[in-house]
């Protein structure tokens, strides 16, 4: 009886684990596919951090933010609905032998704020996250042994397209958001946000302290300085000086949108801010930007004109790289720079566009969905595309989940249809023989 009780909470144990590791794995791997430009620009951080900042120009950082969105959430599906569990499982385990030590550097060093393990959606600390990892670690070492003990809410017939469906699925939802803009927009930057509401800071708050060190070296031995004791020897030599963090306080949501016109080097933040209506064309890099929607964004810029609306385009790139992209597109709208780090924030996509109505974001376009003349048939207010966008966060995570449980229920649902029916055959023959037999 005992040996009975144990075998029943190790069962119960297990399963505990592996829906644990399920929903984490589901989640985490969803959020990157929903934003994979965040888990590029998250890998580069690391690349830098590592030193290998040469990396981040070609195409492995997109490549490593695709395969981590992908096995992550076909991980978390295998071990939904118990298939592959033997695979499953020694992935899992593997999968946490690399990022708990990976995290634990993290913290001791910390190089970057946030790993960006479940990207602008959930924010831990390095400390945080490296505990959360021990967890999954534990959690992942008692499926990997007792994998076995896993009950499957599919027949061994049908995992084969429940685990084919999983991943399609995710490979193509990383595709669209990839093309095209996240589905989920965690970032203050999101269709509805109120700019100029995030950049106030409420009266009577306690703001953050920083503090700039320098360093500086002499003999070849580098030391530290602050303003209080910075050095009057001119023998030191400067080497670098970083801001550091020494009290927290409040921080308002967006605090670095700054523009500033590429013509006259005036702040037009405040211009563009309170205009009724505005387009910026968003480009961190013209260098690098897509140039094949030029003709699109020529017919928006020339309907702002029409209709009075600002328009601008906002990069971080140099005034000679502003100057060859003009050469080659015969780009006549206006120019302006922003910091590039916002600009990356603010959309997904380069370039992208953005549209806002008295500093309210209405509407953004990444570059393959820029709007057509069709869509720009007249005033903006009084067109569907010059009013914020009414679906709502439930919306989509109710759409999300009929698209991703919707086949799969219906496959579950077929495969115990066929069950059923497999059984009655089994049956129907054995009732025939008694039925001869008592007539014999």
């Amino acid at each position: 009886m005992e040996n009975k009780y144990i075998h029943r909470a190790v069962y119960a144990g297990v399963n505990v684990c592996r829906f644990l590791l399920a929903i984490v794995f589901l989640f985490s791997g969803f959020i990157k596919a929903n934003d994979p430009m965040g888990t590029v620009y998250k890998v580069q951080d690391y690349f830098e951090a590592w030193g290998m900042a040469g990396w981040n120009s070609g195409f492995v950082p997109y490549l490593i933010a695709w395969i981590m969105a992908i096995v992550e959430f076909t991980l978390g599906s295998y071990l939904l609905f118990g298939i592959r569990r033997r695979l499953a499982s020694v992935s899992c385990l593997l999968f946490m032998l690399v990022m708990t030590p990976l995290t634990l550097w993290l913290a001791v060093a910390n190089p970057i704020s946030d790993c960006g393990c479940f990207g602008d959606a959930v924010h831990l600390s390095n400390w945080d996250t490296f505990w959360k990892n021990v967890v999954l670690l534990l959690a992942s070492i008692v499926v990997f042994f007792r994998n076995r003990s896993i009950f499957k809410l599919v027949t061994d017939k049908m995992d084969w397209l429940v685990a084919m469906y999983s991943t399609v699925f995710i490979f193509l939802f990383t595709y669209f958001t990839l093309s095209h803009l996240p589905v989920f927009d965690f970032r203050p930057y999101r269709i509805g946000a109120d700019i100029k509401a995030g950049m106030e800071i409420p009266e009577g708050v306690k703001l953050p302290v920083y503090e700039t060190i320098f360093t500086y070296q002499k003999d070849g031995v580098q030391k530290e300085f602050t303003i209080d004791n910075f050095p009057t020897d001119s023998t030191w030599k400067f080497v670098e000086s970083k801001t550091v963090l020494k009290e927290k306080g409040y921080e308002p949501p967006i605090k670095d949108f700054v523009i500033v016109s590429n013509e006259d080097g005036f702040d037009i933040t405040d211009e563009i801010l309170n205009s009724d209506y505005a387009f910026l064309l968003v480009s961190p890099w013209l260098e690098n930007a897509d140039d094949s929607s030029m003709d699109l964004i020529n017919e928006v810029y020339d309907y702002s004109l029409d209709h009075g609306y600002k328009f601008y385009c906002v990069t971080a790139s140099s005034d000679e790289a502003i100057a060859r992209w003009q050469d080659y597109t015969g780009a006549e709208y206006p120019f302006a720079t922003m910091d590039e780090i916002t600009l990356k924030t603010i959309i997904r996509s380069n370039p992208g566009l953005l549209l806002l109505k008295d500093g309210v974001v209405i509407r953004k376009w990444s570059n393959f969905s820029f709007p057509d003349e069709y869509q720009l048939s007249g005033p903006l207010d009084e067109l569907p595309i010059g009013q914020i966008d009414e679906n709502t966060f439930w919306t989509k995570v109710t759409e999300m989940l009929v698209w991703f449980f919707g086949p799969l229920i219906l496959f579950i649902f077929i495969d115990l249809l066929w069950l059923s029916i497999r059984r009655r055959k089994k049956v129907v023959p054995v009732s025939k023989h008694n039925n001869n037999e008592k007539k014999n």
